[in-house]
C-alpha cells in the first residue's frame, strides 16, 4: 500500500521552447499544480490529453482536472461563440478520465476550466462569455492579469468546510457556470457568478473556479489530497454529515446568474 497518495492531473499539448528547440508540441501542466500536491504529502503523475480509455484511474487515488481552454459548447448542445477557444482533445480525454475516475469513486477536484467541464460532464451549460453576462472584465482583467473578489459558500457545504474562514479568491476566466446540471451550487462572486460546485451525494467531488493552485493557501487542492490519503488508508467512511442545500427560491444565500440552479441530486 503507499504511503502516500498519488494524484492524477489532467495536461494539454502546446508548443514549447527550450535549449535549441522552438515550438515542439509538448505535455504540459503548470508546475504550480505540482508543487501544491507535493505540499500536501501527495504524488502526482501527468495525464496528458488522450480518450483511449480510463483504465489509468486503476492506479490512481484522486483526479486533479486542471484549468486551461474553454470546454467545446457541443458538449453542451450550443454553437460556439466567436470568442470561445476549446480543445477538442481535452475535452474528449478528460471528460473519460472522470468518467472513469467518478465509477471508481475517486476524489475529484476540477480548477477553472476543471470545474466547467464537471457541470457539463453532469449535464449543465455554461456561459460562454462571461462580461456579456455581468458587464463587467473584473474576472480577467487582462492577458496574464488575475483579479481578486469576495466569495461565500453554502454552510455546511464541502465547499465551506474545506474554505473556512476564506473569503476572497483570485480570477482569471472568461466562461463560468450557467447551468451546474446534477450538481450542487455551493459558492458565489459577488456578482452571481458561480464559484463553487459539487456532488452532495459523494465524498469529494468538488469544483472551483478560481486557481488555488497560485494561492499562497491553495486549500483545496490540500483537501483534494487528504481525501485520497483517507481512501487509500482506509480512514474515510466517505458520509461526513452535511447541512442540506437549500433550492434557489427562497434561499438566504442568493443564486447564481440567469439560469443557475442547485441540486440536492
Amino acid at each position: 500500500m503507499r504511503s502516500r497518495p498519488l494524484i492524477g492531473i489532467s495536461a494539454y499539448v502546446e508548443p514549447a521552447d527550450w535549449a535549441v528547440w522552438r515550438g515542439v508540441p509538448a505535455v504540459l501542466v503548470p508546475a504550480a499544480y505540482v508543487r501544491a500536491v507535493t505540499a500536501a504529502g501527495g504524488r502526482t503523475v501527468v495525464l496528458p490529453p488522450d480518450d483511449v480509455d480510463g483504465e489509468v484511474v486503476a492506479v490512481l487515488d484522486g483526479l486533479l482536472l486542471a484549468g486551461g481552454a474553454d470546454v467545446g459548447p457541443g458538449r453542451y448542445g450550443q454553437r460556439p461563440d466567436p470568442r470561445t477557444e476549446d480543445r477538442p482533445d481535452r475535452d474528449a480525454g478528460e471528460l473519460t478520465l472522470l468518467t472513469a475516475a467518478l465509477a471508481a469513486e475517486l476524489p475529484v477536484l476540477g480548477v477553472c476550466r476543471g470545474m466547467q467541464l464537471l457541470a457539463v460532464a453532469y449535464g449543465g451549460t455554461l456561459h460562454q462569455h462571461l462580461p456579456d453576462v455581468v458587464g463587467h472584465e473584473a474576472h480577467r482583467p487582462a492577458p496574464g492579469v488575475y483579479g481578486s473578489h469576495p466569495v461565500r459558500f453554502v454552510p455546511g457545504s464541502l465547499a465551506a468546510t474545506v474554505l473556512t474562514g476564506v473569503d476572497r479568491v483570485n480570477s482569471y476566466h472568461h466562461q463560468a457556470v450557467a447551468d451546474p446540471g446534477r450538481l450542487s451550487v455551493t459558492g458565489w462572486a459577488e456578482d452571481g457568478v458561480v464559484e463553487a460546485v459539487e456532488d452532495p451525494a459523494r465524498p469529494f467531488v468538488l469544483g472551483v473556479q478560481w486557481h488555488p493552485e497560485n494561492e499562497l493557501d491553495p486549500r483545496p487542492i490540500t483537501a483534494l489530497v487528504g481525501a485520497a490519503g483517507q481512501r487509500i488508508g482506509g480512514g474515510c467512511d466517505g458520509h461526513r454529515p452535511r447541512a442540506p442545500v437549500p433550492p434557489v427560491g427562497g434561499s438566504a444565500h442568493g443564486q447564481g446568474l440567469s439560469g443557475d440552479r442547485r441540486s440536492t441530486a
